[in-house]
């Protein structure tokens, strides 16, 4: 009796523990782990993140928010695949590139965490609502709405939050 009361606990906690894991990897938030060098200096290849899944359901987009995302089809290599870039734009605002600078409606976006200044020029361009515009901090090297366009918002997977690896570099975005 008591070998099944134990098979029994083991079972339910194996159970409840594989339940847990499911909804907060489908629902609250989930690792990452960055494969590309598209976020430099922010994010390196290699780091891993914690995205959170749910602050986007109560609260709006952010410029500067760091986010993570299935692309759109006309960006898509592989269907699997999944982006990281920072919100540049938002809804309802121009955004244009002129001599390495970024304008949001005509004015110069402060930006200290690039690693360089875009070399080409881009727009002006109006995001459609429900859209967001995405670049990776590594301007040069990063393939983002500049070549495939605005995002949906409802492609947003969610937020990064935390890079927990490697340890020396654990911070929060």
């Amino acid at each position: 009796m008591k070998t099944k009361k134990v098979i029994l606990e083991w079972f339910c906690t194996i159970a409840l523990a594989i339940f847990l894991s499911l909804v907060v990897k489908n629902y609250i938030a989930e690792a990452r782990w960055i494969p590309s060098e598209s976020m430099l200096p922010t994010i390196r290849a290699g780091d891993r993140l914690l995205v959170d899944k749910i602050t986007y359901k109560f609260k709006e987009i952010e410029r500067g928010d760091i986010v993570v995302f299935k692309p759109p089809p006309s960006a898509i290599i592989n269907k699997d695949e999944v982006f990281i870039k920072r919100v540049i734009a938002l809804p309802g605002e121009t955004i244009s590139i002129k001599n390495g600078v970024v304008f949001i409606n005509g004015a110069p976006l402060a930006e200290p965490y690039i690693n360089e200044e875009p070399r080409k020029n881009f727009g002006p361009l109006t995001i459609p609502d429900n859209h967001i515009f995405v670049m990776g901090d590594n301007r040069n090297y990063s393939y983002d709405s500049r070549f495939w366009g605005p995002l949906p918002i409802d492609n947003l997977i969610g937020k990064a939050e935390l890079r927990y690896f490697p340890l020396t570099t654990i911070r929060t975005f």
